[in-house]
C-alpha cells in the first residue's frame, strides 16, 4: 500500500506576524530545538485546507489568537532561495537530509496583532518563540530576512491605500501614538498637523472626549475606531497616503 503523505508536497507558507510595541515594530520568530538559529513561523499545507485556512491555524498556533488581520503578499518561488546544503547540515537533528522537498515554494503572509493580546508558543520543532525588533533581527534561516523585508515593504504599500492600525493598536490610543505607529512603518517622520487632518478626514476614528493623563505635556485626547467605517474604507482603499 503507498504512504499517504496528508500535506501538499513541495508548498509551505511563511508567516510574518507583526505588532507594535514601545514604539518598535516587532516580528515573532521561533527558534529551532538545540540551535540558536530562528525563522519564520510556517510550515505545511495539508491536502483537506485551503491555503488561507493553513496560515489560519498557524497564526493560531503560535499566537493563540483567532480572526487575525491576514494579507497575503507574495509567492517565494525562485529555483535556488537559499544554500540547501547548509540548512541540511544544520538541521539533520530534527529532519532527516533525504526528506527535504528538493525544491519548496513558499506563500508569505503578514498578520497584524495587537502585542498585548498575544501567548507567544513554539512548535514541535522548536525552544523558543519570541518577539524581535524588526530593526534588530537575529541569524535568520532559509531566506526569512528576505521574506520579512518584503513583508514591511508591501505593509508600506498597503498605507497608500488601505487604513492600517485596528489590528495594532490597542482598543483606546491617542493620535501621536497612531502616528508614531506610522512612522515607524514608513521609516520616515511625518508632520503632526497633516496627518490628524488626514486621519480625522477619513472618518474612521471616534474621539473619545477624554484626555490620556499624566506625561509632561498637555495631554491628548483618546480615540477608538469605529470599526464599521474602519471595514468600509479598508474595502475602498484609495487612501494615497503619502
Amino acid at each position: 500500500m503507498p504512504f499517504s503523505f496528508p500535506f501538499l508536497s513541495e508548498l509551505t507558507l511563511d508567516c510574518v506576524i507583526l505588532a507594535f510595541h514601545e514604539d518598535k515594530l516587532k516580528v515573532l520568530l521561533l527558534r529551532l530545538r538545540q540551535t540558536q538559529d530562528w525563522s519564520l513561523p510556517g510550515g505545511l499545507i495539508r491536502k483537506d485546507e485551503g491555503v488561507d485556512e493553513a496560515a489560519c491555524r498557524t497564526l493560531k498556533e503560535r499566537t493563540g489568537l483567532e480572526h487575525i488581520f491576514l494579507q497575503q503578499f507574495k509567492v517565494f518561488g525562485q529555483v535556488k532561495r537559499y544554500d540547501k546544503e547548509e540548512i541540511k547540515e544544520k538541521l539533520k537533528h530534527l529532519v532527516a537530509p533525504e526528506k527535504w522537498f528538493d525544491r519548496a515554494v513558499s506563500v508569505g503572509y503578514y498578520a497584524l496583532v495587537d502585542y498585548a493580546k498575544v501567548t507567544p508558543a513554539p512548535d514541535a520543532l522548536a525552544d523558543e518563540c519570541r518577539w524581535w525588533d524588526v530593526q534588530s533581527l537575529p541569524s535568520l534561516l532559509f531566506d526569512h530576512q528576505h521574506i520579512i523585508q518584503v513583508a514591511r515593504q508591501s505593509l508600506r504599500i498597503q498605507l497608500n491605500w488601505q487604513p492600517i492600525g485596528y489590528n495594532l493598536l490597542p482598543e483606546e490610543f491617542t493620535m501621536p501614538e497612531l502616528q508614531r505607529l506610522y512612522e515607524t512603518i514608513l521609516g520616515r517622520a511625518l508632520d503632526p498637523r497633516n496627518f490628524q487632518r488626514k486621519m480625522l478626514g477619513l472618518g474612521i476614528l471616534d474621539r473619545l472626549g477624554i484626555r490620556r493623563k499624566g506625561g509632561a505635556h498637555k495631554a491628548p485626547y483618546l480615540y477608538r475606531f469605529n470599526k464599521g467605517h474602519y471595514d468600509a474604507v479598508l474595502k475602498e482603499g484609495n487612501m494615497f497616503f503619502t
